[in-house]
């Protein structure tokens, strides 16, 4: 099978820095907010003056990162804790009714919360692992953003982002669950966005940051000090020119990031 024109990859700059004040005043839910990437991108977007609702699994995190935001200037933001392997769909209806009363509408929604989970064979895949890895990463992105599709019609110009990663588009032995995840999610995107067709204003893309110095880098690369990835601030730009305005009228694509550059090693095998 070969590729489309539009099914093939393009390229965002991961040093994208946004016009000033092009986020002031834009609400970006980020889910996966407290640490990596989410965190790095949710520190820029603030700086950039854009008000934020943040997701993760751990208040701490989050009240940590409220804080550091709003210490340098930016916006309080508002925190929900929430954790995607026990959420229910009427969970994310209450925090989408939740947000109608605070924010009143999104303007953007980044899906970057994910676990490795299970790293081996099929044979000896144990089944409660690969259902928590579809319902961290695949379940609860359709699940929220379901929910939120009225709060984002409520926006002039709404984004919606999810984070991807190669083994979507080149399975490979051993990352079974997370392979068939990211491919879900990148079809997920696509249906999305050609649903949306005749709503301009609402657009969906992923992005694919490569391997950046993560937990996930971490378990999958134990051999390697985290100094030998991209940190997550390194990335955040390409986010950010997909979230704002500079990427209006552009849905329905994949992105990869043009200074992320994949490691020689493979990760490690069970």
């Amino acid at each position: 099978m070969t590729e489309t024109e539009d099914s093939k990859p393009l390229t965002v700059d991961a040093a994208y820095t946004p016009p000033s004040g092009g986020f002031r005043d834009r609400w970006i839910l980020v889910s996966g907010a407290g640490g990596g990437i989410g965190g790095a991108v949710s520190r820029a977007l603030a700086r950039e003056g854009a008000r934020l609702v943040l997701l993760g699994p751990h208040r701490e995190e989050l009240s940590t990162l409220h804080d550091e935001i709003v210490a340098v200037g930016g916006e309080p933001p508002l925190l929900q804790a929430i954790d995607f392997r026990g959420a229910t769909i009427a969970d994310f209806e209450d925090l989408a009714a939740a947000l109608e009363s605070r924010c009143g509408h999104l303007d953007g929604l980044l899906h970057n919360a994910g676990i490795l989970g299970y790293h081996g064979p099929l044979q000896t895949h144990p089944p409660e692992a690969w259902l928590e890895v579809m319902q961290v990463n695949l379940q609860a992105p359709f699940a929220l953003t379901r929910a939120c599709l009225p709060l984002l019609a409520q926006s002039e110009d709404a984004s919606v982002v999810f984070t991807t990663s190669e083994w979507g588009r080149r399975p490979r032995a051993y990352a079974a669950a997370h392979g068939i995840m990211a491919a879900g999610i990148e079809n997920l995107m696509r249906i999305l966005a050609d649903e949306m067709e005749f709503r301009p204003h609402l657009r969906f893309n992923a992005v694919d940051p490569g391997w950046i110095a993560t937990e996930f880098t971490a378990a999958l690369f134990p051999g390697y000090p985290p100094a030998t990835w991209p940190q997550p601030e390194e990335v955040s730009g390409g986010y950010l020119y997909l979230l704002g305005p500079a990427s209006r009228g552009i849905t329905g694509r994949l992105f990869v990031m043009e200074r992320t550059v994949a490691p020689s090693p493979s990760p490690q095998r069970p």
